[in-house]
């Protein structure tokens, strides 16, 4: 904006009809005509106020000065069409809706343009103002007004031809005192764009794009657009503050971390490992939050998730934090072998190494699904093509709907064609189909283009198939509806099925017989590679411990049950004897523990340095080594204890939280074992039944730039720990 003087305040006539778009764009009260240095300093702020009558005074003596005064006094040009004793147009808005009308000698009224309704406005040398005036217009006390309005926002935009029209002028904007002033900040300008890009997944090369370059210069004409090159390096800044951010966050947990693992595709052959980070903080609160996004060349290796995992330790110093390993797909005996190490080896705590990995209970689920509806494939063609000719013409689907009303079906579901990428939405097509198949046979036989009706053995298949299902449904389900689904939890749903699929596989139908005994391998192998993490879950929750465990597995293993009850059992003690190697209660690392130790006075208590370290390290090994028996005793004590009333909302974390005093080496033991991630996958894809791929503009990116964008989203949706700082670090590639 060019500076404003009272010079350039002074229009000629000629300037009056040559507005430069500079002064269309300045918000400011220029009037139309010229104002000489007196007028503006007489003008008050509130444009509204009117004239008084002083100012009438002033207007009479201004007409004076121009008609006597020479060109040059008033700082203007001589012109043949000037007319040097018009009258100052007046400022305020209103007179844009009212008009002056004389009535009679000396009295003058404001006529409403819209509503015709008059008002006083001067009598004799007395002026009225305008403030009645606005409030007939802003007030909303004018009808006609309103009813231009109200036609105006009911109507379509029609957008106005560039530059106006004649019979349309552009109105001049006049700046009012309510008109924020909000200064332009171009490189607050550039961190919003990459924060955009980042949170709507937008492509980088969006910045070039003529339609938002041209859209981003009419909302702020003085932004220079951005390269891909700069904006590329702005998400990265924005990905390595929200990092910075994230790392003081974890280094401050007082626990350890979990990982899972997740395989992306890519139509490159390339794989990207997504590792997730699963931790519980020292308020007791579980939060996941995604690491880092690892391009593989070669995702077939068997080195290929033991090398994505080092490069995440290394990149966040969880060496000594890492506590179990969830992966998302079969592994090879070579590949348990390459990453089975990561943890005994810089960290003996962990039963060397049993609690490392885990299968995605997820894509077991999947797994288990895909098969099931591969079992009955040509059943479940028949019921696609059947809902498809349904649900693809109008017509037929009117019919369809009118022999629903005349059998009077009372199911309430309605049909829908399913995505086959997603499991669930087959097995709801299913069963909306099985409870509208009296509606399907009806139309059998009063649509002769209906050609897919399935036979009554095909829906028989058809509720068997709904009926198997439902089991995994109901499993899988639990981790779309629950926002951080637990072992136990799912401890108690693998035992379901089991116990289900137990009871039915020695049934006399062939079909059910086959499709039981795929389901159990699948459930078996699942429970050989898990059970001892989930059973060590069920045991840190004060309702169940032991108790259900031992239940589980007399239900599940009959007479071999008490070999594998004691195997848990003996893992648990064995954990425990682990955690008792780490620091007491009284030293820094629990001082620092939420709120419990953050008030214990280590220095200004009386007895001086009593409860510190200083001195004492020898006297903290002679504790554990006179008082082991007692300190085992913690958790057979935990053990012994009545189970808790098994109510609905429990929180197994805040008990916890309540009781670590009580239990100091056993609440560490719980606050990890409880953070295990019994899925690997979020919400949104716990049902597909293909692996995620990357899309083809991410893959073309560096690998670098596809982790932040990628990360730094996940970062943002989750909120980070602390206020980033909003400098951009400047960053180009």
């Amino acid at each position: 904006m060019q500076d404003f003087t009272p010079q350039d305040s002074m229009a000629t006539p000629v300037e009056e009809t040559m507005a430069t778009p500079i002064e269309d764009k300045m918000a400011t009260p220029v009037e139309e005509e010229m104002a000489t240095p007196i007028q503006d300093k007489m003008a008050t702020p509130d444009e509204d106020k009117m004239e008084t009558p002083d100012e009438e005074k002033t207007l009479a003596l201004t007409q004076y000065e121009d008609k006597t005064a020479t060109p040059y006094e008033n700082n203007e040009v001589a012109l043949p069409e000037a007319q040097p004793n018009k009258r100052r147009k007046k400022k305020s808005i209103v007179w844009e809706h009212f008009t002056i009308e004389t009535v009679s000698a000396g009295c003058r009224r404001a006529c409403c343009n819209q509503c015709k309704q008059s008002f006083a406005y001067s009598t004799g040398a007395k002026v009225a103002g305008t403030s009645h005036l606005k409030r007939h217009i802003a007030k909303g006390t004018c009808p006609a007004l309103l009813r231009n309005q109200n036609n105006s926002q009911s109507s379509p935009y029609t957008p106005s031809p560039r530059g106006g029209s004649s019979s349309n002028p552009p109105k001049r904007r006049y700046r009012t005192p309510s008109t924020p002033q909000i200064m332009f900040d171009p490189d607050r300008c550039r961190h919003e764009i990459a924060r955009m890009i980042i949170m709507h997944d937008y492509p980088l090369h969006m910045v070039e794009h003529p339609g938002f370059v041209a859209f981003v210069q009419n909302l702020q004409p003085r932004f220079n657009m951005v390269s891909f090159n700069t904006v590329q390096g702005d998400c990265v800044a924005t990905y390595l503050m929200e990092k910075q951010s994230l790392t003081k966050f974890i280094e401050g947990i007082p626990g350890r971390v979990c990982l899972t693992l997740d395989m992306w595709t890519s139509s490159q052959s390339v794989g990207y490992v997504f590792i997730t980070g699963h931790f519980i903080d020292a308020d007791w609160k579980l939060h996941r939050r995604l690491l880092n996004v690892v391009m593989e060349p070669y995702p077939d290796s068997d080195t290929v998730l033991s090398h994505a995992v080092a490069v995440c330790l290394h990149d966040w110093s969880l060496e000594s934090k890492l506590f179990s390993i969830t992966y998302d797909r079969p592994l090879s005996e070579a590949a348990l072998a390459n990453l089975r190490p990561l943890i005994p080896i810089k960290n003996p705590h962990i039963l060397n190494g049993q609690l490392l990995v885990g299968n995605c209970i997820a894509r077991t689920l999947s797994s288990i699904a895909t098969e099931v509806l591969a079992a009955g494939g040509d059943t479940v063609k028949k019921i696609r093509d059947s809902v498809k000719y349904v649900k693809t013409s109008e017509s037929h689907e009117e019919k369809f709907l009118e022999l629903k009303n005349q059998l009077q079906v009372p199911s309430e579901r309605t049909l829908s064609l399913d995505d086959q990428t997603q499991w669930n939405t087959t097995y709801e097509m299913l069963v909306a189909a099985s409870e509208l198949k009296e509606v399907f046979s009806c139309l059998d036989t009063s649509d002769s283009d209906y050609k897919h009706a399935p036979s009554l053995e095909d829906w028989k298949q058809v509720d068997t198939l709904c009926t198997y299902l439902k089991l995994i449904f109901d499993a899988a389900n639990i981790l779309t509806t629950t926002s951080n689904p637990t072992a136990v939890t799912f401890f108690h749903e693998v035992w379901r099925i089991q116990t289900e699929l137990v009871r039915t596989i020695t049934s006399e139908d062939p079909f059910i017989s086959s499709l039981t005994k795929v389901m159990q391998d699948r459930i078996e192998k699942y429970w050989k590679n898990c059970s001892l993490a989930l059973a060590t879950a069920v045991v840190m929750d004060p309702r169940f411990k032991m108790k259900l465990v031992e239940f589980s597995f007399n239900k599940i293993y009959g007479e071999e049950a008490p070999t594998f009850i004691k195997i848990v059992d003996d893992g648990i003690h064995e954990l425990f004897h682990e955690y008792l190697t780490l620091p007491l209660p009284l030293t820094p690392t629990y001082a620092d523990d939420g709120t419990g130790g953050a008030n214990v006075k280590t220095e200004d208590s009386q007895g001086g340095t009593l409860l510190t370290d200083n001195g004492l390290t020898d006297f903290d090994m002679y504790i554990m080594e006179t008082t082991s028996q007692q300190m085992k005793s913690e958790l057979d004590q935990y053990l012994d204890e009545s189970l808790l009333p098994r109510v609905h909302e429990f929180d197994v974390l805040g008990w916890w939280k309540l009781n670590k005093m009580k239990y100091p080496t056993l609440s560490k033991m719980a606050r990890d074992i409880l953070s295990i991630p019994v899925s690997t996958v979020p919400s949104e894809s716990v049902f597909d039944t293909i692996a995620k791929e990357m899309d083809q503009y991410r893959s073309s990116l560096r690998p670098e730039t596809v982790e932040a964008l990628i990360c730094a989203k996940d970062w943002m949706q989750h909120g980070s720990a602390e206020a980033p700082n909003n400098a951009l670090v400047r960053m180009e590639y």
